[in-house]
């Protein structure tokens, strides 16, 4: 077979750097062996069968995704014990969420008692058995109850509905993932414990167990997942990393860039050809690989490449490092596969576009 270098590659596309996708998922994994939480790593970020399965083969207990359609793909690839770490709560998709728990394990997040009844009688006609986590509001201000009284009731009623299985809380922080400041991340980390811990032992006051606290992002993995109460770290973008997450100093990798060609060279200008259309900018817009301080403004299909010193070349191969790896992965349909400099496969993202 004909070796395919980086330089032959039409572009633009989303590639991996194997050997460092590797390196994060060994890191992750090698610091949770003598821990009490498990990896039950995120979906969302990468998309990938391939992925998920590398992740599952290195010890995670299950994967974490954030879409009914998400679940789908993993169950229908072989995935067995399955997080949606949300709501499900129309009538359509709570059919297809109990008709795959036949299947599956698969866990769900609740935050009101409308949602609980719905999910009861979508078990009792599918002959189905739907585990259950109540929300938990950490600082997020997005969904979730508050109150330890809340979460009594819920769990009360989840423990009396048939069909559902009460397991514990989903208590997700990700306003804290993102800080650059550790002692910020720490304190916070510290909060969302004591507000957990103060559920957990309510609920046990009324002898209700909770088995299960999941919760923690890429930038607090090594936080929360240090003999907390927590007992699941749903940490996605450690795999990847991105511009973002590498102001974190965490020992992670970036494995993931953006394979671009500069099309157009002028005095202290480059252009490639890969724009917003395949690079998200919401989180700012992406870095140079090996030229980090060069400032790069995205159009529709373009990168406009402030090269001060002339040091690009007209069909020279350059590498976007992403602001936001999530996000940038849902705008592709394949993962170019390199071994150093080597291609060594393209994989499908069989999760893009899962937005239901």
């Amino acid at each position: 077979m004909a070796v395919i270098r980086k330089a032959q590659v039409e572009t633009p596309v989303l590639a991996i750097d194997l050997d460092a996708l590797e390196y994060n998922i060994k890191v992750v994994s090698d610091f949770l062996v003598d821990k009490k939480a498990k990896l039950r790593p995120h979906f969302k970020t990468h998309k990938s069968l391939m992925i998920a399965h590398m992740q599952v083969n290195a010890g995670a207990k299950g994967i974490t995704c954030a879409k009914l359609g998400e679940a789908e793909v993993l169950v229908k690839g072989g995935i067995k014990d399955v997080l949606i770490a949300n709501q499900i709560v129309e009538a359509t998709k709570i059919d297809r969420l109990a008709g795959l728990a036949k299947i599956a394990k698969l866990t769900v997040c609740v935050d009101n008692e409308l949602n609980v009844e719905a999910l009861s009688e979508a078990a009792v006609v599918h002959n189905a058995t739907i585990y259950v986590y109540i929300e938990i509001d950490v600082g997020m201000g997005r969904c979730g109850v508050n109150t330890k009284e809340e979460v009594l009731a819920l769990a009360t009623l989840i423990s009396q509905s048939e069909g559902l299985v009460f397991e514990g809380f989903q208590a997700y922080a990700g306003q804290l993932s993102h800080n650059p400041q550790k002692d910020v991340r720490v304190k916070g980390v510290k909060d969302a414990v004591a507000k957990v811990t103060e559920a957990k032992d309510y609920l046990n006051q009324h002898s209700i167990e909770v088995n299960q606290i999941s919760g923690a992002g890429t930038g607090t993995y090594n936080i929360t997942g240090d003999n907390t109460v927590y007992t699941e770290l749903q940490a996605g973008s450690y795999v990847f990393m991105d511009n973002d997450y590498n102001r974190l100093n965490l020992d992670l990798k970036q494995s993931l860039t953006i394979l671009t060609t500069v099309i157009h060279k002028r005095g202290g200008v480059a252009v490639s050809d890969a724009g917003q259309k395949t690079c998200c900018i919401a989180a700012g817009s992406p870095n140079i690989l090996g030229h980090e301080s060069f400032k790069v403004a995205l159009s529709e299909e373009h990168g406009t490449i402030t090269d001060s010193n002339d040091e690009l070349h007209y069909l020279e191969k350059i590498e976007y490092i992403p602001s936001h790896c999530c996000t940038t992965v849902n705008l592709h349909d394949n993962y170019y596969c390199f071994r150093g400099d080597v291609l060594e496969g393209i994989s499908p993202i069989e999760g893009r576009g899962k937005i239901r």
